[in-house]
């Protein structure tokens, strides 16, 4: 399963889980508006890639209570360190991620609750100057009652949910602390990942309390998340896991987490080496092309010597125009050469090695450049339907095709999860800053707004695992030249189906 997530105002977070197939390929396609003029000549396929793409891959386990049994029998002498520090990095590594995804659609719900509540707000003050709109009261009072009634459900779904949120946060943090190592080796492990997890699990709560609304109905939720937050920050400071110095400064406080969280995820976390592929086929190809045109170069420059007999000054002009001939064809031959060898052909290999061993573990192929629209699957163009504004798409197209070997895992684990981070600051440099202005009528009065200029383009998701029929996802992506505004999953059906209709922007 996919899963594309916001992590900031202008990256995607691509994750998915890999089975024990030993095979996985992943395609997925930016449909980038025609308007914002990208192309290879603007935008280099190598720099979008090492710029844009961003590939981390984990080891992942469904063992949850893996750290309580490793506690366990590191106090009975069965375990050492190294094992210990591998299950605990895992468990936490495990929780964040958990936490991270379960929290964002909350986020996402309360900021909708306090958007709506706003517009209501504002929609109930009655408007300025003489003109009044007139309805129907019966009318009114009917759809006043629909919507508050929708709103009631939605508000007492969205308190549920925090309130489960909250209580399996906590639950985890308790379960973790039941079983504290009294050696001292383990134990400075085991204050790391507490530390961490305290304080990452405060900012996650903290953030839902700053996107509730104001007001008595979120009343009791909100004062329980705040006694949760209060509770590890007392007992981080009751542990004297931070100094004050750093607990009474937001970025000395914040660069430590940072780093304590680079130390957990460094034993889970796989290594990697890219390799280019094709330096010495480019070698071979220039080198190929030169003799070529030497060859027909030094023909030329014989019959031109045998023609003219001695050397003059036409004799000199027609060497100046050979050689004008020699330059102007071969960097285009070299690159028509060069280009019918690569054509479907992996740009990139890379290497994953075990971060404690140092043993190969898998490898993956990659390929990333810029396809037409008639060229690409047929499945790919039915869940991308194109209308007429849409013809001057440009269509980036990356692919991943790797093998793992389970059987060179660390003991006990069988699956990992990749993360695949796009970066879309590179396509925000191409939108126009500004915002233009738009009116509308509302209850008699002209109302005007300046709207900033956002931009549409389409992620399609295409995921095969093994001899398992491919998964696909269609998604949209509305942003801005400061951030991405929305991002939306769109329904894709069978090829017999239709496909649902997406909202506006």
């Amino acid at each position: 399963m996919i899963s594309v997530e916001r992590p900031d105002s202008l990256s995607l977070r691509i994750s998915r889980v890999l089975q024990e197939e030993t095979s996985h390929q992943l395609d997925f396609y930016l449909f980038v508006p025609g308007e914002l003029g990208l192309g290879p000549r603007v935008l280099a396929e190598e720099t979008f890639y090492h710029a844009a793409i961003h590939v981390k891959r984990t080891y992942y386990s469904d063992r949850y209570r893996l750290p309580m049994v490793l506690s366990r029998l590191a106090e009975s002498g069965r375990l050492d360190p190294d094992q210990y520090r591998l299950g605990m990095s895992l468990y936490a590594y495990q929780y964040v991620v958990a936490l991270e995804s379960s929290n964002q659609p909350l986020l996402e719900a309360a900021r909708r609750v306090r958007r709506d509540e706003k517009t209501a707000a504002s929609k109930e003050m009655p408007p300025a100057g003489k003109h009044k709109a007139t309805f129907s009261k019966e009318n009114e009072t009917a759809a006043n009652q629909t919507q508050g009634s929708t709103k009631d459900k939605e508000e007492l779904s969205l308190e549920a949910q925090l309130a489960e949120h909250a209580d399996l946060a906590a639950g985890i943090l308790k379960r973790l602390r039941r079983q504290e190592p009294t050696e001292e080796s383990l134990s400075r492990y085991y204050v790391t990942i507490d530390n961490y997890l305290s304080w990452f699990t405060e900012q996650r709560l903290l953030a839902l309390v700053a996107s509730l609304p104001r007001g008595a109905r979120f009343r009791d939720i909100r004062e329980r998340l705040l006694a949760i937050c209060a509770e590890e920050g007392a007992y981080r400071e009751a542990k004297e896991y931070n100094s004050e110095r750093v607990t009474l400064d937001p970025t000395r406080m914040s660069n430590k987490m940072r780093l304590l969280r680079r130390l957990i995820e460094f034993p889970v976390t796989l290594k990697q080496k890219t390799h280019e592929l094709g330096g010495g086929e480019q070698k071979a190809v220039k080198a190929l092309v030169t003799a070529v045109v030497m060859v027909f170069v030094t023909l030329g420059l014989v019959r031109v010597r045998d023609a003219l007999s001695d050397i003059t000054a036409l004799f000199v002009m027609a060497m100046a125009v050979i050689y004008a001939l020699r330059e102007l064809f071969k960097d285009d031959l070299r690159n028509t050469l060069w280009r019918l060898l690569r054509r479907g052909r992996p740009k990139w290999r890379r290497q994953y090695l075990d971060p404690t061993r140092n043993a190969p573990v898998g490898r993956q192929l990659e390929w990333f450049d810029y396809a037409r629209f008639l060229k690409l699957d047929e499945e790919i163009q039915r869940v991308r339907k194109r209308s007429v504004a849409q013809r001057e798409e440009v269509i980036l197209r990356y692919r991943s095709s790797s093998r793992m070997s389970p059987t060179r895992f660390l003991s006990g684990y069988e699956h990992t999860r990749e993360t695949l981070t796009l970066d879309l600051s590179l396509l925000a440099r191409l939108m126009e800053k500004g915002s233009h202005r738009v009116y509308r009528l509302e209850k008699g009065q002209v109302v005007r707004e300046d709207v900033e200029k956002r931009h549409l383009i389409n992620l399609v998701i295409r995921e095969a695992q093994g001899d398992q029929p491919p998964t696909l996802q269609r998604w949209k992506v509305v942003m801005s030249r400061s951030r991405i505004v929305d991002l939306e999953r769109v329904h894709v059906e069978g090829p017999d189906h239709e496909e649902a209709r997406p909202n506006g922007m």
